[in-house]
């Protein structure tokens, strides 16, 4: 194989794997993005209580939930969290269907604690950004004291800053696509500049969704190298399992086949008498291929049974002496 293709196959092997793309893994799941899946759950109970619930319950609570500065003075974060469980214009608006898409595929990327944090920071840098320059502006006298208790609600924030983050994941050619397309949205909002608290706020939540790109890119090749060790170590596993089974499938077949041959070499012994290899038979070798290994035999080694211990030779001393091979009486 060339070196060329060689290596291609190596790189190709270590790349991460990534699930092919199916409708099912765009909506969220309680396994696979569980923060996405019961935080949908959440939005649709709150979306169906403000659609069909008692009017004036639901206005209290969501003026309750309001992240205005007079809120954010005394119960910040307790508004911060209520206000994230309301979706303004309710389950016909845009951003619930938006919500469910790009938080389910920024959690399949990242984690189901990186998406949250993500939002979770969107939410609150773009509500305290806006806020509190109106709470400083009513404090210079500029704006009335009304503009104390808006009613200011809702996870667009949240979402623009997963928008932001989940951009940063794609390829340039995507990536460019999709900021083009949000931006140009922004853009005809903070012209209309019927809510500007709002307008303003979505493009800073956008911002801090893109500034979290290079956290978010790590995080999603730590989670992808992750994957690649892991399923290595199962096909080693797998394997090793394997190969273990067969070495003792080997080793049974080498100790039967040693228990063979040692019984072989009993019956078939070149040293018994009238076997044809015994010294003194008839079919023994003679001349000068004659085995000389056996002890007993002229020229044989004396074997280390036969040799008398005695004290190391010093150096340059004799060789230790040795007790003469008996000769054979045959």
């Amino acid at each position: 194989m060339a070196p060329g293709r060689g290596g291609a196959a190596g790189a190709d092997e270590r790349a991460p794997r990534r699930p092919p793309a199916r409708p099912v893994r765009l909506v969220p799941d309680p396994r696979g993005t569980p923060f996405t899946f019961w935080y949908a759950l959440v939005l649709l109970g709150t979306s169906l209580y403000a659609r069909y619930g008692d009017p004036a319950t639901v206005s209290a609570l969501l003026r309750g939930s309001s992240t205005d500065a007079a809120h954010l003075a005394t119960a910040p974060l307790l508004v911060l969290v209520a206000s994230a469980l309301w979706i303004a214009g309710g389950l016909a608006s845009p951003y619930a269907l938006g919500f469910v898409l790009v938080l389910t595929a920024l959690e399949r990327r990242v984690g189901g604690l990186w998406a949250a944090a993500v939002f979770l920071g969107g939410h609150v840098a773009a509500t305290l950004a806006t806020e509190i320059p109106v709470g400083l502006w009513v404090m210079a006298g500029r704006l009335p004291e009304t503009s104390l208790h808006r009613l200011d609600y809702g996870i667009s924030f949240g979402l623009l800053a997963c928008v932001g983050a989940l951009t940063a994941l794609f390829r340039p050619l995507p990536a460019a696509v999709v900021l083009a397309s949000v931006s140009a949205l922004l853009l005809v909002d903070l012209l209309a500049y019927e809510d500007p608290l709002s307008n303003w706020g979505h493009p800073l939540a956008l911002l801090s969704g893109l500034a979290s790109g290079p956290l978010v890119r790590r995080r999603q090749r730590y989670r992808d190298s992750a994957a690649v060790r892991s399923g290595r170590g199962r096909g080693r596993r797998r394997r090793g399992g394997r190969t273990g089974g067969a070495a003792e499938a080997d080793g049974a077949a080498e100790a039967g086949g040693a228990g063979t041959a040692g019984r072989s070499g009993e019956a078939e012994d070149p040293g018994s008498p009238g076997s044809p290899g015994s010294p003194g038979s008839p079919g023994a070798p003679e001349g000068p291929h004659a085995p000389e290994e056996r002890e007993g035999w002229p020229g044989a080694q004396p074997s280390a049974a036969l040799r008398r211990p005695g004290p190391a030779p010093g150096p340059g001393g004799p060789p230790p002496r040795t007790v003469p091979p008996a000769r054979s009486t045959r």
